[in-house]
């Protein structure tokens, strides 16, 4: 039995492209076809980034990646508006899909695209690769251990200096720009995968002049009495660090935490430890080789990245969204 997962890449920008590098890192995946809003992005894609020995198809509209024999998965890697209609475009071509961050653009279309991946018994997942990488594994495996004691806070941080260029995607509020969607979205998504849902948020924001979030801070509450502080900005080139504090301690994942390759524990009694955590390829491996193992395996939501995860998220970015005054077109 031939266990290779033949993806489709849907889009090709640079996450498309940091995608596909990643995947010839994840055994047993293979580049099957791209598609593109046109024939020519489509084919120097599949020339470039294709696997050695492997026809890569190219086509030029998205509509015929969805309808491709060949393809058992697409990674939807379009600007952020398009997600929910490309995804819902793949499933209705009967494909799992692997969906970039954010999901979608507010919990309303999340939920259309759970209900269609769910009635058809396809695989749906959010590509949050940083819910993958052996970093998180192990900032887990220490928490759980009970090295740093009883784990009360966590505190998180993404930002950098981004383009001011008006006419660049992250300032585009029509194209879901803003700090939250792109940076926020990290420390939000994490921050629940340590300390467990959010039961409620308080938001703030610096929005620019177009209309955007440019930076956001925002405290969730956890339960069991746990808190998170989180930041995001694409005004300020932060720390972008994540710690989690306990009773004996913390653990602090290192700059940039989202695709860290170590951490430090440090012990209330002044001793502290770094520990190694390299990841393979680019990062974006792990998730790839995630999704592919829930095909082989006939599931349709991965464990540590479910369907309810992804929802309980897009809820708290509305309701961080609806405290700052943040609305995109999706929205109505």
């Amino acid at each position: 039995m031939d266990d290779t997962v033949r993806w489709g890449i849907l889009g090709t920008g640079g996450i498309a492209r940091a995608f596909a590098l990643g995947l010839k890192h994840a055994p047993g995946a293979v580049l099957a076809a791209v598609g593109s809003r046109t024939l020519d992005s489509a084919q120097a894609f599949a020339r470039e980034l294709g696997a050695k020995g492997v026809d890569t198809a190219a086509y030029g509209s998205y509509e015929e990646l969805a309808g491709a024999d060949g393809v058992d998965i697409i990674y939807i890697a379009t600007p952020h508006p398009m997600h929910a209609p490309n995804t819902l475009l793949a499933l209705g071509g009967g494909k799992a899909v692997l969906c970039e961050k954010p999901f979608a653009m507010n919990r309303r279309e999340a939920g259309e695209m759970v209900a269609l991946a769910r009635a058809k018994n396809l695989f749906l997942m959010e590509a949050m690769w940083t819910r993958f990488l052996p970093a998180l594994a192990e900032v887990k495996r220490i928490m759980a251990s009970g090295d740093i004691g009883t784990v009360t806070q966590v505190h998180a941080d993404f930002g950098f200096s981004a383009t001011t260029d008006s006419e660049h995607r992250i300032n585009k509020r029509e194209l879901g720009g803003g700090a939250l969607l792109d940076l926020g979205i990290y420390p939000l998504s994490i921050a629940c995968a340590l300390l467990g849902k959010a039961e409620s948020v308080h938001a703030e924001a610096i929005v620019g002049d177009s209309g955007v979030d440019t930076s956001t801070a925002f405290i969730m509450k956890h339960g069991g009495g746990t808190l998170s502080v989180c930041s995001c900005s694409i005004r300020a080139r932060s720390a972008s660090e994540l710690i989690v504090s306990g009773t004996g301690g913390s653990i602090r994942m290192h700059r940039l935490f989202h695709l860290t390759d170590r951490i430090t524990v440090e012990l209330q009694d002044g001793s502290s430890r770094t520990i190694p955590t390299p990841y393979l390829g680019n990062g974006y491996t792990h998730e790839a080789i995630e999704a592919g193992r829930c095909l082989r395996e006939g599931l349709i939501e991965h464990p540590l990245m479910t369907h309810e995860d992804t929802l309980s998220v897009m809820t708290v970015l509305d309701r961080i969204r609806g405290q700052i005054g943040l609305r995109y077109p999706s929205d109505t």
